[in-house]
């Protein structure tokens, strides 16, 4: 028996990885949290299958869940919204699986902000212009963020920010942000990326909170923010120049297929 937690995308269903599917196809019991998880996700559940709606549930009964399902020897597809690696909450679980003796895999997700960037049609990092994606968030009642690590800190790099869990503390986004990009930075805001009624927001630090106002946003959604999200006169990549020497295409172009 094993538990499989898997990154289960953004929202669309079909932006889950091959193999997140295929565990979810082969498991008889499916843990989800329902609240950031899509109906459609499920259909992927074979015939009779447990299906567990993890949003009213507190971690002990999710542990209990699953180890009923380890005592009956079934495989658990763990669904948990993006990917595994920031905010999931899936740190905690398996230590407490660890600790149970119940083992488990880890299958990686299309996060969020690659969908949000999708949407934009944008690349986050251009040359000379910002190298460093930064993926943070601002305090919350679940969580609260390290005395180091503040959106000042963050914005002084001048790095695209991507980030999360803060549509509802916009106004101070915007107020800390603004010293260090300017009031005329381009900043996008994405709710519900990939999903059916996925919504865009596109502005400034000077006017996108009164856009989110407007639109009456107050959660699931990302903040981008950074001068790489409205560069259009940015130099080229070196990696695919003719002058750039490179071992897949050598400048010379005498070298041997080796090179």
């Amino acid at each position: 028996m094993t538990v499989h937690f898997i990154g289960a995308g953004p929202g669309a269903a079909d932006l889950i990885t091959v193999r997140g599917r295929t565990l979810i196809e082969q498991c008889p019991v499916c843990l989800y949290a329902g609240s950031l998880i899509p109906q459609a996700l499920l259909g992927w559940c074979p015939p009779g299958a447990r299906i567990v709606d993890t949003a009213p549930l507190d971690l002990d009964a999710i542990i209990a869940e699953i180890a009923a399902a380890h005592d009956a020897g079934q495989d658990v597809a763990r669904l948990h919204s993006g990917d595994l690696s920031i905010w999931s909450a899936v740190g905690e679980q398996m230590r407490r699986l660890d600790a149970l003796a119940i083992p488990y895999s880890v299958t990686p997700g299309v996060p969020a902000f690659s969908a949000a960037a999708a949407l934009l049609r944008r690349e986050l990092t251009l040359p000379e212009v910002a190298q460093s994606v930064v993926l943070t968030r601002t305090s919350g009642r679940a969580s609260s963020m390290p005395p180091t690590e503040t959106l000042p800190a963050f914005a002084a790099t001048g790095a695209t920010l991507a980030i999360h869990l803060s549509i509802h503390v916009i106004d101070q986004v915007v107020a800390e942000l603004t010293p260090f990009y300017g009031a005329d930075c381009p900043v996008a805001v994405v709710f519900r990326a990939s999903w059916p009624d996925e919504r865009l927001l596109e502005g400034t630090l000077a006017d996108i909170a009164e856009a989110v106002a407007a639109a009456k946003l107050e959660r699931t959604a990302l903040i981008l923010v950074g001068p790489a999200l409205g560069a259009s006169d940015f130099r080229e990549s070196a990696l695919y120049s003719r002058d750039y020497d490179r071992r897949f295409r050598p400048r010379g172009g005498d070298e041997g297929p080796d090179a």
